[in-house]
């Protein structure tokens, strides 16, 4: 009944155009489209798309930065809305991220935090600069399934093991997984420090933490 609509939500994403998703945000709610289904079948399958392109090399970081910031300008205008009508999104799992202490880098953490978002998980971003005690205190007190650490230099990947050991020390390990990513981290450091896994890129973080979860619940029910 919707679906040019929806198509132009997707396409406002692929596009990276704020103002268009704005305006179809907007028009979901006037002529009374579910925001659910509007996220869920519109805007999430147009991040995906810019995704899967990125990925494949169709498409490059500022085309992914364009996409997200479409995004959170559909969300902005849709999470009134769902508010409004006390709905919310079901949950994938809880996810709290930031870059390490040292390290003011967040383009590739806010992208993370975008597509964690737009795919279902409740994320709380730390932002930059964040000390291994703020990843421990913000995990426990958000419930988190997941903490996501982010470190794009050399010099403050080191950053990355101490909050796998700070994790540790407070009892929240294994129960809370840790994921990594950055520039210059790879699987073999993911390893080597005792986090559950590495991505290089959002879409990959995505992967990994859906990935993640499904062994969790795998886990309790068994």
């Amino acid at each position: 009944m919707h679906e040019d609509l929806l198509a132009a939500m997707r396409q406002s994403i692929a596009d990276g155009d704020q103002d268009a998703a704005t305006a179809t945000a907007n028009q979901a709610i006037e002529v009374g489209l579910d925001p659910l289904v509007a996220i869920d079948e519109g805007y999430v399958p147009g991040l995906s798309y810019v995704g899967s392109c990125f990925s494949s090399g169709e498409m490059f970081l500022p085309d992914m930065m364009l996409a997200a910031r479409a995004m959170n300008a559909a969300m902005a205008v849709l999470k009134p809305e769902l508010a409004k009508r006390s709905q919310q999104r079901s949950v994938r799992g809880r996810v709290v991220i930031g870059t390490v202490k040292g390290d003011i880098h967040e383009i590739g953490k806010n992208l993370v935090g975008t597509m964690l978002s737009a795919s279902g998980f409740e994320v709380v971003d730390l932002g930059v600069d964040v000390a291994p005690e703020r990843f421990v205190d913000a995990a426990r007190e958000n419930n988190a399934d997941i903490v996501g650490v982010s470190a794009l230099l050399t010099t403050t990947m080191t950053g990355q093991r101490t909050v796998v050991e700070s994790l540790a020390a407070a009892g929240l390990r294994p129960g809370v997984k840790v994921i990594v990513g950055g520039a210059p981290v790879t699987r073999a450091w993911a390893a080597e420090i005792g986090a559950d896994g590495y991505s290089e890129d959002a879409v990959g973080a995505v992967a990994l933490a859906t990935k993640l979860m499904e062994g969790a619940a795998g886990a309790a029910q068994g």
